[in-house]
């Protein structure tokens, strides 16, 4: 029982290659000490890290053959039962929202000199452990790096190897440097995986010592059919809509919450509209209604939340602005608001997007430093809205 994880590796959806590429390394035993799943969010990740997971650790060590092609001979691809003790412990690891509530959870029952010492570990099988961001920050921290060094360097108790799993590539600036100390000198029975929706948030001395193993999106069409299948209760236009905003990511497509992502969108459109107009000469000064709607997003997990779909929908506007003004207009995914977007774009070009980008950029900057969020878009719409200046 594979426990909300797919029961065999064929009915994980897409990047076949880079999943047979990875079963062939464990069935080899030449699995990388060191790896990085590289892709957007809702690519499969983290359950394609369960699954590979399951491989190393099953304790019946099923194998399939793949034919080959052409000049290359057939070889044999690590799977999983999903039946074993092993196999069982480390798929209940799936609802990883779930655990790391119920963890933050227990955490706060805690007295406060013990809180500020515990991190948030998820670990459901001995010999695998899961490393996510520990809130409220968001962020992989020292303490949580500290225990895998430690727990590296004990043999494995009950499986063949030692596996841990963070799943996010956001580093707190020495919990990034500790993680070093592990990288160059990895124990032989262990593996370290890390999954990254961005790559280059990792340190280039991590991303060296790590095989990268880069997981593609999927057509708008494949998603749009996996829709149909999994998500009949969903309109039409709704489907074309979420294909197309799931970024060729199945699993954002099939958990997409279009009501959040439009609400969040809106406020994405005013920053932008506003911003757009005045840096056009073609808008009132007045700040009021932004900083009424930017005054919404605060401290604590909720709000960093909050602020993380508003700048997704952010980021998703200015692309589709690109599009527009590249002559693209058939690759925009916010397909319901193109005479909007059409509108917006006449006010602006390629340098004030640029500029968007780079005020992004420093957005992220601020909340991975704990920044408040509302001044921090304030700031970004402000200098957003002044004339562009040419290089």
């Amino acid at each position: 029982m594979t426990a909300g994880l797919p029961s065999t590796f064929n009915d994980y959806l897409g990047n076949s290659a880079a999943v047979e590429h990875l079963r062939m390394a464990i069935a080899t035993g030449r699995l990388p000490h060191s790896l990085i799943l590289a892709g957007p969010a809702g690519a499969g990740k983290y359950t394609l890290a369960l699954m590979l997971a399951m491989a190393v650790e099953c304790e019946r060590q099923p194998r399939d053959l793949w034919s080959g092609t052409g000049d290359q001979p057939g070889q044999s691809l690590a799977s999983f039962c999903g039946v074993c003790s092993n196999c069982a412990r480390i798929a209940s690891a799936a609802p990883l929202d779930e655990l790391v509530a119920a963890a933050v959870a227990s955490r706060e029952d805690l007295r406060e000199t013990d809180k500020k010492e515990t991190r948030v570990l998820i670990q459901q099988h001995p010999d695998v452990m899961i490393i996510p961001p520990d809130p409220p920050q968001l962020l992989i921290k020292l303490g949580q790096v500290r225990t895998v060094i430690q727990r590296a360097h004990r043999h494995p108790s009950e499986a063949p190897r030692k596996i841990f799993l963070f799943t996010a590539a956001g580093f707190m600036k020495e919990a990034a440097n500790s993680l070093l100390k592990i990288l160059e000198e990895p124990p032989a029975t262990v593996h370290i995986i890390i999954l990254a929706e961005n790559p280059g948030e990792l340190l280039p001395t991590i991303r060296s010592r790590c095989a990268t193993v880069r997981l593609g999106a999927l057509p708008v069409e494949e998603i749009e059919m996996l829709l149909v299948d999994r998500r009949p209760d969903v309109p039409p236009t709704q489907r074309a809509l979420i294909a197309r905003l799931s970024q060729g990511a199945a699993g954002r497509a099939l958990s997409f919450d279009l009501a959040t992502y439009t609400a969040a969108r809106a406020d994405a459109m005013l920053i932008l509209r506003n911003a757009a107009e005045q840096s056009s000469g073609r808008g009132d000064p007045d700040h009021t209604p932004l900083f009424k709607m930017t005054e919404t997003y605060r401290a604590g997990a909720e709000g960093q939340q909050k602020t993380t779909a508003l700048l997704r929908g952010i980021t998703l506007l200015l692309e589709d602005m690109l599009m527009l003004l590249a002559g693209t207009p058939e690759l925009i995914r916010n397909i319901d608001l193109r005479p909007e977007l059409d509108r917006l774009t006449q006010m602006v070009s390629f340098r004030w997007i640029e500029q968007a980008s780079h005020g992004l950029d420093q957005v992220y900057s601020g909340m991975r430093r704990n920044l408040l969020r509302n001044l921090s878009l304030d700031a970004f719409a402000t200098q957003l809205a002044q004339p562009v200046v040419l290089r």
